[in-house]
């Protein structure tokens, strides 16, 4: 059907499809291939994680908070312990605020390969998906090395961190750094390059500058229309504190802002760099001294459960 018939059809994409990271319901309203409206509905695989965070204490409520997803699960953590801490006046060891950096930072730069991956075979570039994946390993393998778990590391807690930076860790988190800066470029270049995967990415998904503050776009989607938001520059916490992170936005790369898919992925790719650097400062930097505010986990949920009620 051409566009321009003033005839809509409604599809339905999801709960369950292979371009979905997560279960969600959407009737698209369709005019050829142009996207005139849309009903979303959400809430296909609400758990009830708040109602059961009632009856746990903080530690426990840690691996809730964990599981609310698999890709970014330590950055729930991190919003949750960091909540507490406030609340609590816990003050969080600054070797631990490092290593916590450098979790959140590994874990970027995976989310940010795979979406840039699953971006490809969405429009069909199945050989950029599988470069993509084939990449992404390296930094599973370091995250695994440090936490132990390819996904819900369990390595956050209240006042700090589980797991430290041996050596070992030290340089496959090193061998990983160099390997990136060598190899994933060649990413970056067979999507960029070619002219039928930017034709199916330039002036698609179009969000603008101000619909993505109308609707209240966040990270790397608002920084794709071109808005400076990146809490990281803004409200920095942890080891962010004390660096030097401006955020990343398309104008300053191609010189102008279409606000569509290609420059999400360029956003996405651009921050694994960014990701990089920010690991290498951090890791350069690394203070020593204690993992944890408490490491004795009794005293720890005592102080907390003397705690309840002050700063909430």
């Amino acid at each position: 059907m051409a566009e321009g018939s003033n005839k809509t059809y409604k599809v339905p994409i999801g709960p369950v499809h292979v371009g979905l990271k997560e279960p969600i319901t959407a009737w698209l309203d369709v005019d050829g291939e142009r996207i005139k409206g849309a009903t979303i509905r959400p809430g296909a695989i609400h758990r009830g994680i708040e109602f059961m965070a009632r009856d746990r204490n903080p530690i426990q409520i840690i691996y809730l908070a964990e599981r609310i997803c698999g890709i970014c699960s330590f950055t729930h953590i991190i919003a949750f312990v960091r909540a507490v801490e406030d609340a609590a006046r816990i003050e969080v060891p600054a070797r631990a605020q490092y290593i916590r950096t450098i979790v959140l930072e590994l874990e970027r730069i995976h989310s940010h390969i795979l979406w840039a991956g699953v971006a490809c075979y969405t429009f069909g570039y199945d050989s950029a998906f599988n470069l993509g994946m084939i990449l992404r390993e390296k930094v599973m393998d370091v995250l695994e090395a440090l936490t132990g778990n390819r996904v819900n590391y369990g390595t956050g807690t209240v006042g700090g961190v589980r797991r430290d930076i041996t050596p070992a860790v030290g340089k496959a988190i090193r061998e990983m750094m160099t390997f990136y800066k060598n190899e994933f470029g060649v990413f970056y270049d067979v999507v960029t390059d070619d002219p039928i995967a930017k034709a199916r990415m330039r002036n698609v998904g179009v969000l603008s500058k101000e619909d993505a503050v109308t609707h209240c776009a966040l990270g790397p989607t608002a920084r794709g229309s071109g808005l400076r938001v990146d809490l990281r520059w803004s409200s920095p916490y942890e080891a962010y504190c004390d660096m030097d992170i401006k955020p990343l936005v398309p104008q300053d790369y191609t010189g102008e802002v279409y606000g569509d898919v290609f420059d999400r992925f360029l956003v996405r790719v651009l921050e694994v760099y960014q990701s990089l650097e920010i690991i290498e400062n951090a890791m350069a930097g690394l203070p020593s001294g204690d993992l944890m505010w408490e490491p004795k986990l009794p005293k720890l949920l005592n102080y907390l459960k003397q705690a309840d009620g002050t700063g909430w």
